[in-house]
């Protein structure tokens, strides 16, 4: 397999990796190798969690802002985020080719992740939901401005995502089960996927 023109399924083939070694992010001995901020188990058993400035001036962890993507905290969780990146990093990839596919996943991932992080103070999330909304959310524009639809995506997926995006701010999503929701990577990622979007028709003229 040439990963070099598979870059979605390698990105899945990681998350799943991660999220096996982490064991859905119990084992924190591995887990604090892929959180936000950096952290530590001290003597008496509780977390020490360092400060964004520890963490990315003065020790240079500067993966972490891409890094808490490959944590997944559920079965479900791995499962639905790997299928979304499955089926659009596909699509993606055959029109736009894999290095925009990259620099579209480095991009959300960094935005999603400290809007999450910005907004919550929480260092402790994680998950690919967040560069789902930001593929999502470039196919959306990029469809947006072509008469047949770019991605082959049905116009109902992308309202279904803001529903889906507003019912976890409400906290309806908890009450259903599914979990804390990190609402504010699901935003940046939304944002984010908009925003490269438009630069991106801007600078290669994308309609056809």
């Amino acid at each position: 397999m040439n990963f070099t023109k598979s870059g979605y399924l390698l990105l899945i083939i990681v998350a799943v990796f991660v999220t096996l070694i982490t064991n859905f992010g119990s084992l924190i001995n591995f887990t604090k190798y892929f959180t936000f901020l950096s952290l530590s188990v001290n003597e008496y058993g509780y977390l020490d969690i360092r400060s964004f400035e520890e963490t990315f001036f003065t020790n240079n962890e500067w993966w972490r802002l891409i890094s808490p993507i490959f944590l997944h905290f559920s079965f479900a969780h791995l499962v639905f985020n790997c299928l979304w990146i499955y089926v659009l990093g596909e699509k993606i990839e055959k029109i736009d080719g894999v290095i925009i596919f990259i620099i579209l996943v480095i991009f959300s991932s960094l935005v999603s992740n400290y809007l999450q992080y910005f907004w919550t103070s929480n260092s402790i999330f994680g998950g690919l939901s967040g560069v789902v909304y930001g593929l999502l959310g470039f196919c959306m524009i990029l469809d947006m401005e072509e008469s047949n639809l770019r991605y082959d995506l049905p116009p109902a997926l992308y309202l279904f995502m803001i529903i889906w995006l507003v019912l976890g701010f409400l906290g309806i999503l908890e009450l259903f089960g599914f979990g804390s929701i990190a609402n504010f990577a699901h935003l940046g990622g939304l944002f984010s996927g908009i925003f490269f979007a438009m630069i991106y028709k801007s600078a290669f003229k994308t309609g056809k």
